[in-house]
């Protein structure tokens, strides 16, 4: 297993970063157990969580995965000392979580005790937010004119911000966190939180976790060089687009037990016919060089510089061992090349 510096959080963490929104739907404590295990043996040191998980959220579910990650670690013999376990707060929009409001100082407070008591843990490695008070270009969210900053108040927000950033300081100076990132945020957004912590002289953020794969990579090249130069760990989640680059959704297919059998907060907003070209394209490029689609696809994600570590999931345990594996191979150039000519066929297909 490779290691990189998270940031400017003086932490190494592996290349896989094991996610974790399926515990507690698709996945319970045991299953939850032998991948946790399997996980740290190979190598892994970094599990990525959230307190609205498990995904497709809901109130009956809401913080199970959280509590399945402290009840995993309250039992096991390996030491949480050893684990970078990075957590999220939810934003606006849940009804159950906070009565569905914003991000705050106040929210950010009782979310962080609420997290810790679940995770069964002193403190968190890394706390961040899962998605902006302001409305963003992110889940499908990123064709012209869907998000109209015109529309939004920057002075407002930077106030918000102000409140959330002196809350996560008074967090960092209590040990209940020691790093906190951002998630699902743009450019603007990373350098504001930078510039207000400087202002405030509050930690800045170590890392932000964005969509990006071979059908999503808008973030490419301009987001990911703000976070290279600002020493701001990039960390793609979905690198399997939801699981669509893996080829079990072509032509229409759903198979049991699969995520898109389940309903889906934002909808099957990926699923296109564009991106069935491309996802076929890659399915005949895995074929072609020997790997399968899943695999094509993590080891395509992790080699794109400024990459820091990749979060994965999985539902089975032949599922994990097959993305992991994906990590240790190296893209032929011709293979690149082959992925390059699919990438310009279908930049955005969806």
């Amino acid at each position: 297993m490779k290691y990189s510096p998270l940031g400017s959080s003086g932490l190494e963490v592996s290349h896989v970063c094991l996610g974790s929104m399926t515990w507690g739907i698709q996945n319970d404590l045991k299953d939850a157990t032998e991948q946790i295990d399997f996980a740290l043996d190979t190598g892994i040191n970094f599990i990525d969580t959230a307190e609205m998980y498990p995904v497709p959220p809901s109130q009956d579910t809401y913080g199970d995965t959280e509590r399945i990650i402290g009840q995993y670690f309250a039992k096991s013999s390996n030491d949480r000392n050893n684990v970078i376990i990075a957590t999220k707060i939810a934003g606006a929009g849940l009804k159950y979580i906070r009565q569905g409001t914003m991000i705050s100082g106040r929210t950010i407070t009782q979310a962080i005790d609420a997290s810790l008591d679940r995770l069964q843990t002193d403190y968190i490695d890394v706390y961040q937010l899962h998605w902006p008070n302001r409305f963003s270009p992110h889940f499908g969210k990123h064709w012209p004119n869907q998000v109209l900053a015109t529309k939004q108040n920057a002075a407002k927000e930077r106030e918000r911000m102000r409140d959330i950033v002196t809350s996560l300081g008074n967090a960092v100076a209590s040990g209940k966190i020691r790093h906190w990132g951002l998630s699902d945020d743009t450019p603007w957004g990373i350098h504001t939180y930078l510039e207000i912590c400087k202002e405030l002289g509050v930690p800045k953020p170590v890392s932000i976790q964005n969509e990006f794969s071979l059908l999503h990579a808008k973030d490419w090249p301009y987001l990911i060089e703000s976070c290279v130069f600002e020493e701001v760990a990039y960390l793609p989640w979905s690198p399997i687009a939801g699981g669509l680059l893996s080829g079990k959704y072509l032509n229409g297919a759903r198979p049991k037990g699969s995520r898109y059998t389940l309903t889906q907060r934002q909808g099957l907003f990926r699923d296109t016919t564009n991106c069935d070209g491309a996802v076929q394209g890659y399915c005949d490029i895995a074929e072609q060089y020997g790997m399968t689609p899943s695999q094509l696809a993590l080891a395509w994600c992790a080699q794109v510089d400024g990459v820091t570590s990749t979060i994965i999931g999985a539902t089975t345990m032949t599922q994990l061992k097959e993305d992991i594996e994906a990590f240790t191979i190296e893209l032929s150039q011709d293979c690149l090349d082959d992925i390059s000519k699919i990438f310009k066929q279908y930049p955005i297909p969806f």
